[in-house]
C-alpha cells in the first residue's frame, strides 16, 4: 500500500510534474519494445531496490543522485528513466538532473507499485 503523503510534499511535486517530461508505465514498455536506449534509473531507497526492480534498472537512490549521477552518466544529452514507488520521487529526481543540465529526462508514472500490479517481470 502506498505511503499518505502530506500536502506540502504533494505541492512540490506537482509543482516539479509541471516542467518535467513523464511517460506511463505502457509507454515505458512500448519505448523498450521498440529498442529505444536510455538508461532505466530505480532512485528508491536501496533496501526498496534489493527487495525487488525493474529488469535492467541501475540503482541511483533519491538521497545521492545529485550527488553521484555525473559519475554514472558523464554525458548530459544520455537519455534516462527514472522511476520509484509511485512517481513522486522520480519527479523530484527529474527535476533537480535537469536543473544540472541533463537534457533527456523523463520520469515515470505509476512506478514500481504500478509495474508491479500490472503483473510485469520483476529483477529480484
Amino acid at each position: 500500500m502506498a505511503k499518505a503523503h502530506g500536502v506540502k510534499f504533494v505541492e512540490i511535486v506537482d509543482r516539479a510534474r509541471r516542467e518535467i517530461q513523464e511517460c506511463t508505465i505502457e509507454e515505458m514498455c512500448s519505448r523498450r519494445a521498440a529498442g529505444d536506449q536510455f538508461l532505466l534509473l530505480d532512485v528508491r531507497e536501496e533496501g526498496e531496490y534489493a527487495a525487488g526492480r525493474i529488469p535492467g534498472a541501475r540503482h541511483l537512490g533519491k538521497g545521492v543522485i545529485e550527488r553521484d549521477i555525473e559519475e554514472l552518466v558523464p554525458d548530459p544529452g544520455t537519455p534516462l528513466v527514472l522511476y520509484c514507488g509511485g512517481g513522486y520521487r522520480s519527479a523530484l529526481a527529474a527535476l533537480n538532473l535537469q536543473l544540472m543540465g541533463y537534457t533527456s529526462v523523463i520520469s515515470m508514472d505509476g512506478g514500481f507499485r504500478g509495474w508491479k500490479d500490472r503483473g510485469l517481470e520483476i529483477e529480484h
